[in-house]
């Protein structure tokens, strides 16, 4: 399979229309016009299926996450389109690695590995998030089948997908226990059986096939269930937890696009006789994006090495991620549109992007379930979490799996997943055996930083500890604890990273323990002006595609 460093020097060739391409299907330029249109980047997708991007939506024989996400962040650093209109094939997909039988499991796994698009049909017209008000049902058809009857809205590549894994009303009444998945092969539908739906004209994005499909009396066989009849909700919250780390490569792939962009102004403009880069402010404002993206990494990182290693605390690990990356990038776009001011906005020379760019992003933390979505859902749990947080209990030799980017992972166990984490969040809860290792280990400016960072931990615990989630909806407050256990996490990731990794303590971004004392710094909310110097001096000098942690360990 290819692997992320062989995708990045071949979508280069693309990019750059080098003689050895026969198309510039990744030229910004070009990526450019088709948006403006309004088009399909079918060129992008096709070397993308060359390249066999899609093997790596495959969870079994020896698929990592992580490695799937670094792909998807070297298509989403060129184009959000081209990766959200070719990465949706991992969400329809998901739930049949989830809960799919042998025979279901090898034989998708088969048709995406050839290329074959699957969408994923949850959402509905007047219904956005809320599953259970979904109207598509599938009645039992003698003998064995089912006949599906009702409409998908919202869906992406629902018009030129081939297969379509769709969540049914199988029990009138509804409910947690009244929901099921169906694969559906629309190649063996009978004739008028499915319609697509209209593609709707949206803000960013403009080129994905995003649109809807409707039913009407589509008859399946029984081997189309996935799962037992009535698990449709377990199975889609279980493969939400897999789908929502992967949607952070998208936000890791939008902020290296606008650093590159921001450094390059920065750089290439005069103000005043110095180079802006020269400018005190803004050297600030670069090396503070610096840190958010390294932050986001960080916990895209530990996220999903942690679907190997401790699969049974995605419940918790993947809304983290989900409402932190995303929330994060996004803020660090608006400041670098700031810095680039009207020039961000404009679009000569073609592909320049920012604007583009930054408004493809807006879709991210949408999907997959909104920012408030996912901090419900970690709020639903938090009882839970505080409890566990005072035991100070944490699977040690999980996490350090997790932590070290060095170690083998395990195969993603699908048995271990889990609707609630039994053992809670490791990363926060492991917090003060960490401190106590940095302290020992590090150097002394990083060792400062901890006392604030346990000082605010155990207020978040006392704090935390009188919230009671409430039926009918949370208070807004309660989302404010949301955000703060998602710093903790982000926090831990940054911790264990520097720990467990020799190689991200030497380099640029290394000495003198840079990247975690910037990263620390902003989540406990201080200025450290020669700290932000320092990131700044860093991306500046920067010579690869993407500012990454990474870059020190290879």
């Amino acid at each position: 399979m290819t692997t992320a460093t062989e995708l990045e020097a071949l979508l280069t060739g693309y990019e750059n229309g080098s003689a050895d391409f026969a198309d510039d299907a990744f030229a910004p330029g070009a990526l450019a016009s088709l948006d403006e249109a309004e088009e399909f980047p079918a060129q992008a997708v096709r070397v993308l299926d060359e390249a066999g991007l899609a093997a790596h939506y495959v969870l079994t024989d020896g698929v990592e996450l992580p490695e799937t996400v670094r792909l998807l962040r070297t298509v989403s650093r060129r184009d959000l389109t081209v990766a959200i209109a070719h990465g949706k094939t991992f969400l329809g997909a998901a739930p049949t690695w989830v809960a799919g039988t042998p025979e279901q499991i090898s034989g998708l796994a088969e048709r995406v590995r050839a290329g074959d698009i699957v969408c994923w049909g949850l959402t509905e017209r007047g219904h956005g998030a809320d599953l259970l008000a979904g109207e598509l049902t599938a009645v039992a058809d003698d003998p064995g089948g089912w006949r599906l009857a009702g409409e998908k809205w919202l869906i992406n590549n629902a018009g030129r997908s081939t297969l379509a894994c769709v969540l049914a009303r199988t029990d009138p009444a509804g409910g947690g226990r009244g929901f099921s998945l169906f694969l559906v092969d629309k190649g063996q539908l009978p004739e008028g059986s499915w319609r697509t739906l209209p593609k709707v004209r949206t803000h960013g994005v403009r080129g994905a096939d995003i649109s809807g499909f409707a039913l009407d009396g589509a008859r399946v066989p029984a081997a189309a269930l996935i799962g037992a009849e009535g698990d449709g909700i377990p199975i889609v919250l279980k493969s939400l937890q897999l789908t929502r780390i992967l949607a952070g490569a998208l936000s890791l792939g939008a902020a290296d696009h606008a650093l590159r962009l921001a450094r390059d102004f920065a750089t290439g403009r005069e103000l005043y006789g110095r180079r802006l880069a020269d400018v005190p402010h803004v050297r600030r404002v670069l090396g503070r994006a610096a840190t958010s993206a390294l932050l986001a990494e960080a916990v895209s990182l530990l996220a999903a090495r942690s679907a190997h290693s401790l699969p049974g605390e995605l419940s918790v690990v993947s809304p983290i991620a989900k409402a932190y990356v995303p929330s994060l990038t996004q803020e660090t776009l608006t400041t670098l549109g700031e810095l680039l001011g009207v020039r961000g906005f404009l679009t000569s020379p073609p592909g320049s992007g920012f604007a583009k760019l930054e408004r493809d992003h807006r879709i991210c933390p949408v999907f997959d379930g909104s920012t408030v979505v996912n901090r419900a859902a970690l709020l639903n749990q938090l009882p839970r979490l505080v409890r566990q947080l005072s035991r100070h209990r944490a699977d040690l030799d999980g996490l350090r799996a997790a932590a070290d980017l060095g170690a083998p992972l395990p195969p993603c166990d699908r048995d271990c997943l889990s609707l609630l984490s039994v053992t809670g969040c490791s990363a926060v809860q492991a917090m003060p055996d960490t401190v106590d290792r940095i302290r020992c280990e590090g150097p002394p400016e990083l060792a400062a930083l901890t006392t604030p960072l346990l000082d605010e931990l155990t207020l978040l615990e006392k704090e935390s500890a009188a919230f009671v989630p409430v039926a009918g909806g949370l208070p807004s407050t309660a989302f404010e604890l949301a955000e703060r256990y998602e710093r903790a996490y982000a926090a831990a990731a940054c911790l264990l990273l520097w720990l467990e990794n020799p190689g991200l303590r030497t380099g640029p971004l290394g000495a003198d323990a840079l990247w975690p004392r910037a990263c620390l710094t902003a989540l406990l909310g201080a200025d450290d002006n020669a700290v932000s110097d320092a990131m700044a001096a860093v991306l500046l000098d920067w010579n690869a595609p993407e500012f990454t942690l990474l870059g020190g360990t290879e």
